[in-house]
């Protein structure tokens, strides 16, 4: 029996988007970590870093790993940080395949520029999202499979994922 896709990745670079089109192709579940750890705190992501702060976010966010990583046969797509604690990192692992979706500074700050959903990116210089970038990327290394997403479409990336997939778990059929 498979375990999960897990979704790893810098802030915008197609987590949601790209594993819910592979979930919907695979006939899997599909959750969104930040989308559960709203349900869970009954207020945005945004609110909750206003109300409660990071650490506590932190917090929700394992909880919710944890419980997803019980379960088989879901796409999981995790928030940008998740993998900065060893927790995370070793229950993500375990008996799943996890995919890092790496995007550029240029293609991040594009797609976050502005946006008032990003609590890590508010009030910060494309400089200081760059060296976030920079900082995190030494985190989603340990990654089974590698996508690099700068000039790729959603379904392109989808397919790539695929192809990287053949062969796990033994006998099983993504098609």
């Amino acid at each position: 029996m498979p375990g999960n896709i897990v979704l790893i990745g810098f802030m915008a670079s197609g987590k949601t988007t790209v594993g819910r089109l592979l979930a919907g192709k695979l006939g899997w579940n599909f959750f969104d970590t930040d989308t559960e750890v709203e349900k869970k705190a009954s207020c945005s992501i945004a609110e909750l870093f206003a109300r409660e702060g990071e650490a506590y976010f932190r917090e929700l966010e394992k909880e919710v790993i944890a419980r997803l990583m019980e379960g088989t046969r879901a796409v999981v797509s995790t928030g940008g940080g998740a993998v900065l604690a060893p927790e995370n990192v070793e229950r993500l692992r375990r008996g799943n395949k996890v995919i890092w979706l790496k995007v550029d500074e240029a293609t991040v700050w594009r797609r976050v520029a502005g946006s008032a959903g990003r609590p890590l990116v508010r009030g910060r210089s494309r400089e200081e999202v760059a060296a976030l970038l920079k900082k995190r990327e030494p985190y989603y290394s340990f990654a089974d499979l590698k996508i690099d997403t700068a000039a790729k479409g959603p379904e392109e990336i989808v397919e790539e994922i695929m192809e990287g997939l053949k062969g796990w778990p033994a006998g099983c059929r993504w098609s």
